[in-house]
C-alpha cells in the first residue's frame, strides 16, 4: 500500500515519519475556498478537496491519499496564518490567558483492489495559553515562527512555554491527529504498518 501526503507541511510530514509511515509527498494545488461556516465543516471540506485533487493527479490502485486542513478558532472567529508580524502579535495578544480551539480535518482517499472510497473526519482540541507579557510576545513574533502557522503559533516550538494546558489530541494542534488517523486505517487493514 502506497501512502501519499497531500500537503507540503513539514509538521505533518514529521508526525507521519515518527509514527513509522513510509510515504510520498505530493502537495495539493487546489484553491482553498469554501462556503462552509462551521469550523468542523470547513476543515473537512478543505481536507477532502486536497486529497481528491492529489488522487486525481496520481490515480493508481492500492494507495491512500491523506489530505488535511487545520484552523484555529476563538469565539467563532477563524484565525488563519497571519499576513505579517503585526497581525501575528494581535492574534497572540487576543489568545493570551484564554482558551481557543484547534480543528483539523482529515480526508483519506483509499484505492484498494479497484474500489475507491473516502473516509473523512475532524478532531478538535482546546488549547489554553498562560498570560503572556508584551516583551515575550514581541520576542516570539520577531523570530518569524508565527508567520506560516494558523493562529500565529506552533505548539511544538519555542512558543510551548506559553501553553498552559490542552484538552484533546496534541498532534491535532500540530496539524495531524495521528491516533485517529491510525484508528481509521485500522478499519481498512489489519495493521497499516505491518510491512515496515
Amino acid at each position: 500500500m502506497r501512502y501519499i501526503l497531500a500537503s507540503s507541511s513539514p509538521r505533518r510530514r514529521e508526525i507521519l515519519e515518527r509514527a513509522g509511515f513510509t510515504f510520498d509527498v505530493i502537495p495539493s494545488s487546489v484553491e482553498e475556498n469554501t462556503d462552509k461556516t462551521k469550523p468542523s465543516e470547513i476543515v473537512t471540506e478543505l481536507a477532502a478537496m486536497k486529497a481528491e485533487d492529489v488522487f486525481r493527479r496520481c490515480r493508481q490502485e492500492d494507495c491512500v491519499v491523506i489530505g488535511a486542513d487545520t484552523i484555529v478558532v476563538y469565539r467563532d472567529e477563524i484565525l488563519g496564518k497571519p499576513a505579517d508580524k503585526a497581525e501575528a502579535y494581535d492574534m497572540l495578544s487576543m489568545l493570551a490567558d484564554r482558551t481557543h480551539q484547534v480543528y483539523t480535518g482529515v480526508s483519506l482517499v483509499i484505492s484498494k483492489k479497484g474500489r475507491v472510497h473516502t473516509r473523512t473526519f475532524c478532531e478538535s482540541t482546546d488549547v489554553t495559553f498562560c498570560p503572556i507579557c508584551k516583551e515575550d510576545l514581541r520576542a516570539y513574533v520577531e523570530t518569524g515562527d508565527p508567520l506560516d502557522k494558523a493562529g500565529a503559533y506552533g505548539i511544538q516550538g519555542p512558543f510551548a512555554i506559553h501553553v498552559k494546558c490542552i484538552s484533546g489530541d496534541y498532534h491535532n494542534v500540530v496539524g495531524l491527529p495521528i491516533c485517529r488517523l491510525y484508528q481509521e486505517l485500522l478499519t481498512e487493514y489489519a495493521s497499516p504498518l505491518s510491512e515496515r
